[in-house]
């Protein structure tokens, strides 16, 4: 069984729950709010950062917490996506697998650090956390930041779109569902230009229209409502 700590607006949790979801796999997940700093969930993962993933039933002591969303990928690759031949996430060829690493790093790390980070934190996370912790009102600078780097991000990944079948190549990958986590968390808060890029639009609907998307569809978030096509499978 395994047990997956999680945040709603987390790209990496998203991420995670993408793959377990095209895996098929039995999860028990459990929302974690980091700024609370639960003694509990520290001891797990002393960085207090998401996901984590917990597989239990490994041998008498089982395996210890999993952290981070490019450890868990890995890791589910080679214990779920080696089983499941033309259904695999990460593609056979080191060349192949090299490329989807990349996007998922510019995903995960370039894109998360120059637009969703904040977008999160300004517009949620701040209205969930006290004053004293740094909550309080959104900081217009950062949101108009976030919104002029958005722009060069959705240019480029349209443009993977344009040339390639899926994002990473010729068949669905953890490119796809790296950047269709991101895109889901801007989308939600109705972040995304997507009059600037018809071929990321349509990747995106293609993408949203699986099942493994539906329970992020699902999502909600208490006094933010998503905005009107975000469940539109046609937008």
């Amino acid at each position: 069984m395994l047990k997956l700590y999680h945040h709603t607006m987390s790209v990496d949790s998203r991420f995670i729950r993408l793959i377990l979801s095209e895996y098929e796999e039995s999860v028990e997940f459990i929302e974690e709010l980091t700024w609370l700093r639960r003694s509990e969930f520290l001891k797990l993962n002393p960085a207090n950062t998401l996901p984590v993933l917990i597989e239990e039933n490994q041998g008498a002591q089982g395996t210890a917490p999993i952290c981070g969303a490019m450890v868990i990928a890995e890791y589910l690759d080679e214990t779920r996506g080696a089983l499941k031949r033309e259904r695999r996430l990460f593609p056979e060829s080191p060349a192949k697998r090299a490329e989807v690493r990349r996007i998922m790093n510019w995903v995960l790390v370039k894109l998360e650090n120059e637009v969703t980070r904040y977008m999160v934190h300004e517009r949620v996370i701040k209205s969930q956390i006290p004053r004293d912790q740094g909550g309080g009102a959104p900081d217009s600078t950062a949101i108009r930041a976030a919104r002029a780097n958005i722009k060069y991000h959705i240019k480029y990944l349209g443009w993977l779109a344009t040339t390639r079948d899926w994002l990473g190549g010729d068949r669905l990958s953890y490119a796809d569902l790296s950047v269709g986590a991101a895109i889901s968390v801007l989308d939600y808060l109705g972040e995304v230009p997507w009059s600037e890029n018809d071929a990321l639009k349509e990747w995106y609907a293609c993408l949203k229209s699986r099942p493994s998307f539906r329970p992020l569809l699902n999502d909600k978030i208490r006094g933010l409502p998503p905005v009107s096509h975000y469940v539109d499978l046609d937008f």
